[in-house]
Formats: structure tokens, sequence, C-alpha cells
């Protein structure tokens, strides 16, 4: 009896090597993605900013003698101190003046000039702002005990915004630093990759959802972000030849809507009220800034179905909700992903609806039911 209730619980070798194995890969998996998790969204970002940049980084390689990492080397210099450089300047001469105000603040000799005419005139807000600025003119001790709690706590919300502005900008040229890297070996990582996808999907399948994955990210990288940025230009021009008040500041609000997808009549429409109720231009010049205001607010809706789904096998709708359903879940870096995600899922799911179907069925027009 013990010899046989030995002999039933012996296991296979091979199922005992299977499972050591898998356990094995399961340890190593969860191991690497520990050690990669701190770094995980650079990395993302850098190969996003890669993939959307390479066709650039391929006319500058031609232009270079076809050397890929001076061509990486040089881009990212120029735009480490373009964008660097500036802003580490900027960082210091705003934490210099903020000290300076402190200090001002503390020994009561800050003053507040008198806000222009024109500060009531702004869309929404002038009122409100032009009685606080006019009462903290006249008497600034008494303002900032009367509104203590409001100054702390905007001022608050003012310096976290700044820092988190400014960290994001610093982790984005990380990121377009490793981008660089990744440039400078882009042959041998397409190649890498190509390989892994054709490992996991097979030789014709892993080739073309490699192109697909590719080309979704170049697609919203230019038809997101691009079309935004676009839109956002061509507004932040028609605010300042209409005069409006903080037209830059209206424009960047115009680029952070356009990424999230809200349309920028919701910037239009007050502004051009305000153009004809505030503004001091003739009846010929109100109506062609209206008629420019509204065709740049309109823009996107001609300009998104060009790039969007430009060389994409997916279609436009599936691209603009996968970007849009990834940035709700993952922010600004999920309008990559979520493309590339629900493109694929397209792409394989289709595959799999036409995998068995005759191809005389699939050509063949579907008929009209007969009444």
């Amino acid at each position: 009896m013990k010899t046989e209730a030995h002999t039933a619980m012996k296991f296979p070798p091979t199922i005992v090597d299977t499972s050591v194995r898998l356990g094995l890969i399961v340890f190593l998996v969860y191991l690497s993605m520990a050690i990669l998790s701190p770094f995980l969204s650079l990395l993302l970002w850098a190969m996003i900013l890669a993939i959307a940049l390479y066709p650039l980084h391929a006319k500058i390689t031609s232009k270079v003698g076809g050397s890929q990492s001076r061509a990486a080397t040089l881009f990212v210099s120029t735009v480490v101190l373009i964008i660097g450089v500036p802003t580490v300047l900027l960082s210091i001469s705003f934490v210099d003046h903020m000290l300076d105000i402190y200090k001002q603040l503390m020994d009561g000799s800050l003053q507040v000039p008198r806000p222009s005419d024109s500060v009531a005139g702004w869309p929404l807000i002038g009122e409100r702002v032009d009685a606080m600025w006019r009462e903290a003119s006249v008497n600034l001790q008494g303002f900032m005990v009367e509104h203590h709690e409001q100054v702390r706590n905007y001022a608050r919300k003012a310096v976290s915004v700044l820092g988190s502005a400014v960290t994001t900008l610093l982790a984005f040229l990380a990121a377009f630093i490793v981008a660089g890297i990744m440039l400078s070996y882009s042959k041998p990582g397409a190649e890498s990759t190509s390989k892994i996808f054709r490992r996991i999907c097979g030789a014709k399948v892993g080739d073309e959802l490699h192109t697909l994955s590719v080309a979704t990210v170049r697609s919203v990288a230019v038809g997101v972000v691009g079309v935004a940025f676009i839109q956002a230009l061509l507004l932040g021009v028609g605010f300042l030849l209409a005069g409006i008040p903080a037209a830059g500041l209206l424009a960047l609000a115009v680029l952070v809507f356009g990424i999230v997808q809200l349309p920028a009549a919701i910037f239009v429409i007050p502004v051009v009220a305000w153009l004809w109720m505030s503004g001091d231009g003739s009846l010929v010049v109100n109506i062609l800034l209206t008629v420019y205001l509204i065709a740049a607010g309109l823009a996107d809706n001609i300009l998104k179905p060009i790039f969007l789904s430009r060389g994409v096998a997916a279609p436009m709708p599936v691209i603009l909700l996968g970007a849009l359903g990834g940035m709700f879940v993952s922010g600004l870096i999920g309008l990559f992903v979520g493309a590339v995600v629900l493109a694929v899922s397209y792409q394989v799911f289709m595959a799999w609806v036409n995998e068995g179907m005759p191809e005389d069925a699939e050509a063949a027009p579907v008929d009209a039911p007969t009444p």
C-alpha cells in the first residue's frame, strides 16, 4: 500500500521542470518590473518621443554624413539649450524675486501699483480682480490681514503649480535625453522590437502590429498634440490682434483644452462677445477678427481627420477613443498608450473576425433583404 501511494504521488519530470522554469520566469519578471518601476514613466516618454521624432532625426542624420549618434547628440543638445537653460535661469530669477517680495512684505516697504482701467474689462474675472487689486494698492497691510487665508491658499497653490510645472519640464528634458540615446541606436532597436513582435505574434502579424504601433504613436503626436498646438497658435495670434488681455495665458489654456479634446469654442465665444462689447476696433475690423477667430476655433475639425489616421490601418474614431480613454486613465502619457492598445486590439479583433472567411464572401457585397 505504501509503495502504491508513493508511486501515485510522483510527478513526471517534464511537469516539474516546466513548473520550475515558469516560476523562475515569473520571479524574474516581477523583479525586473520592481527595479524598472521608478523609471517606467520616463522610459515610456522617451520611447514615445523617439518614435515620434525619428523622421526628423533621419533628416538630420542625412545632413551630418549618416552618423546617427552625431545627429542625436546635435538634436538633443539643441533642445536642451533652447528649453533647459531658460528654464533654469527663469527658475532662479523667480526664486530671487519671491525672496525679495517676501523681504519687502516683512519690513512693510512693499507697494502694489494701481491697476489700469483695462483690467476691469477682462472677460469673466475682470471686475473682481480690479476691485481686489485696487484694495491691495490702497492698503496692502489691511488687505493681507483681511484676506490672510485666501492669500496663503492662493500662494500655496501657485507655488505648487509652479513647482509641478518645473518638475514636469525637467522630467521632459530627461526623457528627451534618453530618447536621444534611443535614437542613436534606432536601427538595432527597431530590429530588436521587430523580433519581439515576430516572436510573440508570428512573422506576418508581428510585422503588421509593429508597423501599426509605430504609426499610431506618430499619428497621435501629430493628430492630437500637433493639432492642438497649431490651433493654440492660430487663436493666440487672433487674441493678440484683437487686443485681448492675457492673450498668452488664453492661448496656453486653448492648448491644454485641445489636448484634452475640449472644443475651442469655450474660449472663442466669450472672446468674440468681448470683442463686440468692449473692443475698440471698427465694424470691419471686428467682422474680420470674428471670422478669423471662428475659423481658427474650427480648424481642428479639418486638421484632425487629416492627421490622426494618416498611415494607420485602424479607423480614426478608434485612435481618438483610445487616446481619450488612455488620457483619462493614465494622464497625458495615456494619449499614446491608449491609442496604441486600442488600435492593436482592433486589428487583432478584425483579424479574428476575418479569419477563415472565404475571400469571395469577404469581398462580395451584402445584398439588401427582399421585402
